[in-house]
């Protein structure tokens, strides 16, 4: 099979008859209107159309012949210049209704560009995946093979591209076209006659100019432009501004250079990155391969202050580590100069991580940073992180849904904006409730709990989990009625959280008001010894006891 002819067709104004009412239909309409074209539906009257297509029509943007298909009207429905003649057919029946072969034929008798949903065999023409830029177009074809795979592979190549390419293409065209229209008035203002009508002479008169030296400044800048646009790679293309536009114009009336420098291109297209990226609950094999190759390329590290020193020891030396500074009362004052802290160093091209502790977006204002990046110009890349939320109570046999028990799990702030305490949930008997950042005023959280608004029962078993993954991790597991105590007599070692519900005592149950159990195990049984964490748990815990295991404490 012979290649097809790949052309871009201008068609503003043209007649575009699609025939057939289903959702391909209006998706064809849609297309047509956005190239310029008029879109004619044929369709008969009692025809069920798609909601979108139907929007289109009230809105006179489509105009439905309520019908069926006539012969005529190829040649009856098109533009006056082109005597009627329709410009191109859309049939989205498929390729097995007997009127596509019908019509396909009719249009390629009057060789009216034909195209049949479904039935290469059919068309005259074929549409292809498009990826628009403002004036760059890209268009991706299989030959009917396969649309889904001709859209992947356009995708592939549009997310190859830097951005603002198609700025950049207005640009070099706007060069293009600046270049030629001096150089073709200078054409003119060195025409023999256009001399004698000039009154006055001009100071190179004398000069004896050779048709060598005419063509070498005429094709000067434009084999400049051709060498850069074939040589230059499109990320310094990408850089160039309307200022440049101007200078290159500006330098080639006086001199051989273009007053671009590569180099300052290249510094331009080194805008800085920021990543705001979740570092799990703590222990460095928890974090995501993602957020792992972002540290590692960082420039600038902003973290939390309960990132725990093994994951910020993974920073490289060469990145600079900026701890947030928040403590009671100045919450809001460190997260703004976090915030211009993170500007500064896009600014200066480099790249910045946001280390929040967790989930970015799990209590961690990662939705406010977005926003605020976003604001000043710079995207931000979101890696999610484990929460503590749901990994906590996983390393303490806490599972937050469990059948027959808990069908339901609520994560729940203890402390809300400006340290406000928040307004808790009632007891519902199936579920879970994690209380992040709750510790700090425990006692009042279970006070509303308990109280007869909310109605949870004293008895409920309850626990904390504190410094979860990490070699001091704590279990305190105990009951509503108790936990109070428990935490004022352990002290506490945040951070930490507070798992509610009758999942607590799936996988244990103790009749003790409350027992404590310090360590964390690892990764040992998978393999995993020779991570530093892992490590590092085991020399914690065989201070202890010598054997690797966890501390129990019962009361």
């Amino acid at each position: 099979m012979a290649p097809a002819l790949l052309t871009a067709v201008d068609s503003t104004s043209h007649i575009h008859l699609i025939v057939g009412s289903n959702p391909l239909a209006g998706a064809r309409c849609t297309r047509s209107i956005e190239v310029g074209a008029k879109p004619l539906l044929v369709a008969p009257e009692d025809a069920t159309l798609h909601y979108g297509l139907t929007k289109r029509i009230d809105e006179e943007e489509v105009e439905w012949l309520k019908r069926d298909f006539r012969d005529e009207d190829l040649t009856s429905l098109g533009r006056d210049e082109v005597d009627h003649v329709v410009d191109a057919v859309f049939v989205t029946l498929g390729g097995k209704h007997p009127l596509s072969t019908y019509i396909s034929t009719l249009c390629r008798k009057l060789r009216i560009p034909i195209n049949v949903a479904d039935a290469p065999n059919l068309c005259t023409f074929t549409l292809l995946s498009t990826h628009s830029d403002g004036p760059l177009q890209i268009g991706v074809t299989t030959s009917g093979k396969g649309c889904k795979l001709s859209a992947r592979i356009r995708r592939e190549i549009a997310s190859s591209l830097p951005s603002q390419i198609g700025e950049a293409v207005e640009r070099l065209g706007t060069i293009r076209r600046r270049i030629w229209e001096e150089d073709h008035a200078a054409e003119l203002s060195m025409d023999l006659e256009a001399e004698e009508d000039d009154a006055g002479q001009t100071s190179t008169f004398n000069k004896l100019i050779t048709a060598e030296d005419m063509e070498v400044a005429r094709n000067r800048r434009m084999r400049w432009l051709a060498q850069i646009c074939e040589y230059w790679p499109l990320r310094r293309l990408a850089a160039i501004t309307d200022y440049d536009v101007e200078t290159v114009l500006r330098s080639y009336t006086t001199s051989n250079a273009s007053g671009l420098d590569p180099a300052t291109l290249d510094s331009r297209g080194r805008r800085g990155r920021i990543v705001l990226a979740g570092s799990g609950p703590g222990n460095p094999d928890l974090l995501t391969r993602a957020t792992h190759k972002a540290i590692l390329a960082a420039d600038l590290i902003l973290a939390d202050k309960l990132v725990p020193a093994p994951v910020l020891d993974l920073v490289p030396r060469r990145a600079t580590i900026y701890i947030a500074r928040k403590f009671p009362g100045n919450a809001d004052k460190a997260q703004e100069e976090l915030l211009e802290m993170g500007l500064e160093g896009l600014k200066a091209g480099k790249n910045v991580v946001r280390l929040k502790q967790g989930d970015p977006y799990i209590y961690g204002r990662g939705a406010e940073e977005y926003d605020f990046f976003r604001g000043h110009g710079y995207i931000p890349v979101v890696l999610p992180g484990i929460t503590s939320a749901l990994s906590a109570p996983l390393f303490a046999a806490i599972p937050p849904t469990h059948r027959s028990v808990a069908d339901q799990v609520l994560i729940c702030t203890g402390t809300g904006r400006k340290g406000a305490a928040p307004d808790p949930p009632e007891y519902v008997e199936s579920r879970t409730v994690v209380f992040l950042m709750a510790l700090h005023r425990l006692s009042s959280l279970i006070g509303s709990l308990v109280n007869d608004k909310k109605r949870w029962p004293k008895e409920t078993p309850c626990a904390v989990l504190e410094r979860a993954s990490c070699p001091d991790q704590r279990v305190i597991r105990t009951a509503l009625e108790y936990v109070c105590a428990a935490v004022e007599e352990e002290g506490s070692r945040p951070p930490g959280l507070l798992v509610v519900g009758k999942a607590c005592e799936v996988l244990w149950n103790g009749k003790q008001k409350w027992v404590v159990e310090e360590g964390f195990k690892g990764f040992e049984d998978l393999g995993m010894e020779g991570s530093v964490e892992s490590t590092r748990s085991r020399q914690v815990d065989e201070q202890h006891n010598g054997k690797g295991l966890d501390i129990v404490r019962e009361y």
